[in-house]
């Protein structure tokens, strides 16, 4: 039973992540530690092998998804290695900082990210992007209605953010995602089915640091592992292509939704332990 559950997990997890550019970790993460309290057979899992576990198939999801924005033309490739310039020496930070992160305050303190990061997803249309400054990147995207939309950002800005979203993936097993695709909405003015595709490139490449790093310090459950794949690898491509089908309004609406309700579930469960 425990293995058909981990498989289902992996599946809409994987979907979640994949239709909303934040990788799957926002969920497996979670879900494992929720496991641990009410599961006889699982009780072994810590905050470390969660994070480091759910960073691994994210690999796995990073690539599913990759694949199947690559066939829609969506993937901003220049875009995500400037980002994962910063986010990979982040990701090897995030993982050592992760040793010392435990139960209760662990569950707080992700919680609480989650619900910081959907603020600005609320007032995305009040805000401005960022001007662009000296050599700065510009892009530009067709959107769902035919309309080429311009957006871009300054390099340096880029990198810095992206060190924070990979030390963020290597302490918290997320991906990285949930805090760089509300930036780039926002702050750089990306469209956001071009914001998630991106991500879940950077996703990719930052997870492979990541796990490296967390395979080395042991905190992998190949057991885990095993299950989760499965579903991990379908959940990813359906997420991509229900993520071609909605309008980008419909797309931020329920990336906001998904951050706060998943922020206000982890406060709970970290303050009551239910």
């Amino acid at each position: 039973m425990d293995w058909l559950l981990l498989i289902v997990i992996g599946f809409f997890a994987c979907l979640a992540g994949s239709l909303m550019g934040l990788g799957s970790g926002i969920i497996i993460v979670p879900a494992l530690m929720i496991l641990s309290a009410i599961s006889p057979l699982l009780t072994d899992i810590t905050p470390q092998t969660a994070v480091g576990t759910s960073v691994l198939i994210m690999i796995v999801t990073g690539l599913s998804s990759t694949i199947a924005y690559i066939r829609q033309k969506k993937v901003d490739y220049k875009s995500a290695l400037i980002f994962f310039s910063g986010s990979g020496p982040g990701a090897l930070i995030g993982v050592w900082l992760n040793k010392g992160v435990d139960g209760d305050p662990f569950l707080i303190i992700f919680g609480t990210f989650m619900i910081i990061v959907s603020f600005g997803l609320v007032f995305r249309k009040k805000l401005k992007p960022l001007r662009i400054r000296g050599k700065g990147i510009r892009r530009y995207y067709k959107d769902e209605a035919g309309s080429e939309i311009e957006y871009g950002f300054t390099p340096c800005i880029a990198i810095s953010l992206g060190l924070f979203v990979g030390l963020c993936s290597g302490l918290f097993g997320i991906g990285g995602g949930s805090i760089l695709v509300p930036a780039m909405i926002v702050l750089f003015g990306f469209p956001p089915h071009r914001a998630v595709a991106t991500s879940m490139l950077m996703v990719f490449l930052s997870a492979i640091v990541s796990s490296l790093s967390h395979i080395a310090l042991g905190n992998i459950d190949w057991g885990l592992v095993l299950a989760l794949i499965p579903g991990a690898w379908v959940g990813a491509q359906i997420g991509a292509e229900i993520n071609r089908r909605l309008k980008s309004d419909t797309l931020v609406v329920i990336l906001r939704i998904f951050l706060i309700f998943v922020g206000i579930r982890l406060i709970w469960q970290g303050v009551t332990g239910i």
